[in-house]
């Protein structure tokens, strides 16, 4: 068999069908079990069409992208996954499903933990597995994967080898349960899957500007789901959602920094605006359908905000405030060789923008670290981001001055402690910094051509953005700037945004390069 051509073969063969082609039921599920066990996909097109009794409408650049992304956490190379894509784009059918009726037949020891907004629905999706399971046809290439009641709760099954499945809400106690083994990481170093900690829509969509129950949600993580890992260096976690808001469960992940993650993005409206504008599944909706939701209006003309809000979270993974930020997540450019761009770059420097106030002394402080092609393109090529009281906050700055020494300049915003810092910096430069001529300097709107307020810096520095000159690196090589891309959506005209102090930074670059020449061709 070859997944390739599975439409052309029949899903299922009966023995009474066999005979005349001369093959016996045992040759064909000898055949069928090896293509089950060696291509996920092929198993989850088989056995949907067996517990649906319908063909998967497979569709390649959303389906074999999941399964492709599954398979790297199944062999190791992935730990951490956010999978975000639209509702009822096969993402529970393919990842807590299908995945885990296929985990058990290749390691029957698999220990999940399983959690979603509600009850119900991990238990519907605890019964699906079952139900492949327990299917003749699994049974049949199977024999020895049995599932039995465990012994301590009615949301939990076992396998005879010692496996475990536990399903609660995303609020629920775990306790008692764990996700992985201990013995997943061989002492050669060797990674044998074993289980994952497996999380489905963490908060339902309609509670998601509620901004205590999406806090409590997003705190679970650190105080009790993270621990129900059995080996936290080597068990994976999935995490499968729609956005549906800037501050979800997604956001939250992706700003943890005590461990990596990566991130599948699946928008339904592909290239959006762009000539090559596409629907990502066309037989689930057309790009007409998808304009038609994103473009709602009532009945005197006027467009919907909460219908654009919805479909820029739920359905292209890009949550923005209602009637959408300043600067739009497709104007970014981004770029994936650091020492290839280093090499075009002619001029470097670095921004701070640190807390405002003294009694703000624990906001963010994000650190950039630029490059100028000549006044063709900007580049970001490193950022340092935390929340720091003075001291640390210098030894912080010298620290990243010390990491990038092409740096001659380093740029503080004029505002309550950039005068000190400012000193201070200057006083503690390195030996090569001195000889170099190396400085920090204060940085003021008005003398590169900025207004004073937020709003209008934002909006003028937004268009070197949307020409497409100002660049980024790829989040595969730098994680850290999704958040960065994130806050920049977030941005608005009314100040209702968290944090600002990434979009300070750039601003303050962007004012820098073209004070000195840059993105001309932009203006």
């Amino acid at each position: 068999m070859n997944s390739a051509n599975l439409s052309a073969k029949p899903y299922a063969m009966q023995s009474a069908n066999l005979a005349p082609m001369g093959i016996t039921q045992a040759h064909w599920d000898t055949q069928l079990r090896a293509e089950c066990e060696q291509d996920f996909t092929f198993f989850a097109r088989y056995f949907f069409k067996q517990r649906k009794g319908q063909k998967f409408l497979w569709q390649p650049g959303l389906h074999d992208v999941t399964c492709d992304a599954l398979m790297r956490l199944w062999r190791g190379e992935w730990q951490n996954m956010v999978y975000n894509a639209p509702p009822r784009y096969s993402k529970t059918e393919l990842c807590h499903i299908l995945f885990v009726a296929w985990c058990y037949l290749k390691n029957p020891r698999c220990e999940f933990i399983h959690l979603s907004y509600a009850d119900q629905l991990v238990m519907d999706n605890s019964d699906a597995i079952k139900d492949v399971m327990r299917s003749p046809e699994y049974r049949r290439l199977w024999p020895t994967v049995v599932i039995t009641a465990h012994r301590d709760s009615k949301k939990a099954w076992s396998t005879t080898q010692g496996g475990t499945f536990y399903a609660t809400s995303a609020g629920g106690s775990v306790t008692g349960f764990g996700a992985g083994r201990k013995d997943e990481l061989k002492e050669d170093g060797t990674f044998v899957f074993s289980g994952c900690l497996l999380i489905d829509d963490p908060l339902k969509p309609d509670d998601a500007r509620h901004d205590t129950m999406r806090e409590a949600v997003n705190r679970r993580w650190d105080e009790t789901i993270k621990s129900r890992r059995n080996s936290p260096a080597s068990t994976p976690t999935l995490v499968t959602m729609q956005r549906i808001h800037q501050k979800d469960f997604t956001a939250t992940m992706l700003a943890s920094t005590d461990e990596p993650w990566h991130r599948v993005i699946l928008a339904a409206l592909l290239d959006e605006g762009q000539p090559t504008e596409r629907a990502l599944w066309p037989r689930m909706h057309t790009v007409e359908m998808l304009k038609a939701m994103r473009d709602k209006k009532n009945d005197r003309g006027e467009a919907n905000p909460i219908a654009g809000e919805t479909f820029s979270g739920q359905y292209q993974q890009n949550p923005s405030p209602a009637g959408g930020g300043i600067v739009k997540e497709a104007w970014w450019r981004f770029y994936a060789d650091l020492a290839e761009v280093q090499k075009r770059c002619t001029f470097f420097f670095i921004t701070a923008d640190t807390a405002f106030k003294a009694a703000q002394a624990n906001d963010p402080t994000s650190l950039q670290f630029w490059g100028a092609e000549g006044g063709k393109r900007l580049y970001l090529l490193d950022r340092l981001h935390g929340r720091w009281e003075m001291p640390e906050l210098l030894e912080n700055t010298k620290l990243f001055w010390t990491k990038h020494p092409q740096a001659k300049r380093f740029y503080i915003e004029d505002k309550a402690s950039g005068p000190s810092l400012q000193q201070m910096i200057k006083k503690n430069r390195t030996p090569a910094q001195r000889a170099e001529s190396a400085t920090a300097i204060l940085w003021k709107p008005k003398d590169y051509g900025y207004p004073d307020d937020k709003v209008g810096r934002v909006k003028k520095a937004s268009w070197q953005i949307f020409q497409g000159v100002v660049w980024l690196p790829d989040p595969t090589i730098a994680p850290w700037v999704y958040e960065f891309v994130d806050e920049h959506s977030a941005f608005t005209a009314d100040d209702t945004h968290a944090h600002d102090d990434d979009v300070d930074g750039e601003t303050m670059a962007v004012s820098i390069w073209t004070h000195h020449g840059g993105g001309k061709n932009g203006q």
